[in-house]
């Protein structure tokens, strides 16, 4: 019982609730394409027809799983209330749950190693985590009010304006937390925006129209227009939000100087790319939307590609060690970094990426090793040579917040060794 209370009962924790937040999502996710989907691809009735004469916007006739369906949309709301009516809220509610459970288990619990990054901002834990709730809750305000305003006539200027400003809490994130926390915490805010269309917007304006037929009163249209208005945000927030959701996979973007700018544009080109899909379903081919896109991502990849290392002179040694007290301690300190040898490497990583690299991680919040990769022999290190060269050398993230202080000659050593001896 001991063992299901420490890290290795959070990490199962971590699985679960990751299993739980996918399944949600992809349930959410699909209902909200297939419903702007359906709104793009329905057809109005003929003038005089039954359907016109019952109240029918538009029809649509479909194929799926070996049966045809005639799903039918009402410009208001049908003569009579049906028995059963189906509700799609819950997927949405789930999804965020789930996903600020994920934010408690991965971030929040273990803030020092996973949101800190003391060369970005010299937070403590409590600040951190601050941050990051107050980005969710100030996200959701900012944009609610701004969609009661004037812009919500102007959809164009209102979704520069909010791509203008999720831009911008980008830039000040990443200069606050550490580049992962960062853009995991934007997503969040716009999955935040998302679940608060559905609880605050849609769901309240669905009951009402309900609550008048059920009274026999006439509903007021004003209600699904707004809620309509919000289900097409939360359709081009998507694409951002699932990107943002597998980029900790991706340290090449967190890790880049100019990070909140390359997730700019990546969230531009996704945005281009679900708008040319809304307006295809629509009957408007419009292919300059996701060339553009695609041009956009080839620009970012090739700007954010890693300079070839220049040559310089190999110091004396390698950079005398810190312990956790601050005291010189010697790990490879010794070690020539002329001679970058294998062995001098494995005690690099040993000292600075096995605490938490190993088939027994010492560090607090690990019950394994991150990504399955050891880091505990040398046959080990040769076999991850590749990945330590990635992130510790070029994109220099890791280790996490640098917490075991690897120092530039140590990065040094370890870039010399890849590319001379590695292969």
């Amino acid at each position: 019982m001991e063992t299901l209370f420490g890290p290795y009962g959070v990490e199962w924790l971590n699985l679960l609730v990751r299993w739980l937040h996918l399944i949600t999502g992809i349930a959410w996710i699909g209902a909200s394409f297939y419903f702007v989907w359906l709104d793009n691809s329905i057809r109005p009735p003929k003038p005089g027809s039954p359907l016109a004469k019952k109240g029918v916007m538009g029809e649509l006739w479909a194929v799926h799983g070996g049966g045809f369906y005639n799903p039918q949309k009402y410009l208001v709301a049908p003569d009579e209330l049906p028995e059963d009516l189906h509700w799609f809220k819950w997927e949405a509610y789930a999804t965020w749950l789930s996903g600020f459970a994920m934010l408690f288990i991965v971030y929040y619990f273990n803030a020092s190693a996973m949101m800190i990054d003391k060369n970005v901002a010299d937070l403590t834990s409590l600040q951190a985590v601050a941050v990051g709730i107050g980005t969710l809750a100030g996200g959701w305000l900012v944009y609610d009010t701004l969609c009661k305003t004037a812009l919500a006539e102007k959809p164009a200027v209102l979704g520069t304006v909010m791509f203008v400003l999720i831009v911008g809490a980008a830039y000040v994130l990443t200069h606050t937390l550490s580049g992962r926390a960062a853009y995991i915490h934007v997503g969040a805010m716009i999955g935040t925006m998302m679940v608060g269309n559905v609880l605050f917007v849609i769901i309240p304006g669905q009951r009402k129209l309900v609550d008048a037929m059920a009274k026999g009163e006439s509903p007021d249209p004003i209600y699904g227009k707004r809620a309509k208005v919000r289900s097409v945000h939360n359709n081009y927030f998507t694409l951002p939000v699932l990107l943002i959701m597998i980029s900790n996979h991706y340290a090449m973007t967190y890790s880049h100087a100019y990070s909140w700018l390359v997730l700019a544009a990546i969230m531009a080109a996704g945005v281009l790319i679900r708008h040319f899909f809304n307006l295809r379903h629509a009957g408007k081919v419009s292919p300059a939307f996701p060339i553009a896109g695609v041009i956009l991502l080839a620009g970012v990849a090739v700007a954010i590609a890693p300079a070839p290392r220049k040559a310089v002179a190999a110091p004396a040694t390698v950079a005398a060690a810190v312990d956790a007290d601050g005291h010189a301690a010697p790990a490879a300190a010794a070690a020539p970094a002329a001679q970058a040898s294998l062995s001098s490497v494995q005690q690099v990583v040993t000292q600075r990426c096995a605490s938490c690299h190993s088939a027994t991680p010492t560090q607090a919040g690990f019950a394994s090793a991150p990504g399955g990769v050891m880091l505990d022999t040398e046959a080990q290190v040769k076999q991850h040579a590749a990945k330590i060269y990635q992130r510790a050398v070029q994109n220099k993230d890791m280790p996490l917040a640098n917490m075991t202080h690897m120092t530039d000659a140590e990065r040094q050593l370890i870039g010399t060794w890849f590319e001379t001896s590695a292969n």
